[in-house]
């Protein structure tokens, strides 16, 4: 059986380690997602700049939609120089800035990835295909963007989250507010996006801004 004085120097070392020990807070889970993810939050980081640097670089980039188009199909580099945008790395394509506006003629609004096709130039057939949402394919207004390069980021999954993350924003702010009914014979006015199409296909544009009216 210890002595008294030997409880009493074990009772002080105890209590000298307590008082060494610092209260830690269980971090949120929020907290320990960014944690593990070094912090990285594309969605804050695309809203930071949108209002800021990337609708006045979409105003200013962006031509006539017929006149983007028209130079893609004859020199896609001239237009890209132009009007467009690539990583210099890789073979990735073109994407274009562009204002469309033009009288819808077809809107296809039962899927997750509705879309309306428009007329630009009057003779009754779509020129392009642009993307209401809720789900938006491709990562066109990521990269139109001439001041955001994949070198930037960790790797390719932040890239891609972060391509993903300017979608979500659209969808938010302009398409979510969108009538879905009676779209064919109105009038559609945008500013966007599209990346240099396959032969034959329409462009796939993604509106940063979009109004629709008559």
């Amino acid at each position: 059986m210890p002595s008294t004085r030997g409880a009493s120097v074990i009772f002080l070392a105890v209590m000298m380690a307590l008082a060494g020990c610092k209260i830690i807070r269980t971090p949120t889970a929020e907290e320990t997602a960014q944690s593990a993810s070094g912090g990285f939050d594309p969605d804050r980081m695309v809203a930071e700049i949108w209002d800021s640097k990337v609708v006045p670089y979409l105003d200013r980039k962006a031509g006539p939609f017929s006149e983007v188009a028209s130079l893609a199909a004859s020199d896609a580099d001239a237009a890209g120089a132009k009007y467009g945008h690539k990583e210099k790395q890789g073979s990735s394509p073109w994407t274009f800035a562009a204002r469309l506006s033009g009288t819808i003629i077809k809107a296809e609004t039962k899927s997750r990835s509705a879309y309306v096709e428009v007329d630009a130039d009057g003779d009754g057939k779509a020129d392009a295909r642009v993307q209401i949402g809720p789900a938006i394919r491709g990562t066109a207004i990521r990269d139109s963007l001439d001041f955001v390069n994949f070198n930037e980021f960790k790797n390719q999954i932040e890239w891609a989250q972060y391509g993903k993350a300017f979608n979500t924003h659209v969808n938010g702010l302009v398409l979510e507010k969108l009538t879905r009914d009676q779209l064919v014979g109105r009038k559609l006015e945008a500013v966007g996006a599209y990346p240099q199409p396959a032969k034959g296909q329409l462009p796939l544009f993604v509106p940063a801004q979009l109004t629709v009216s008559g």
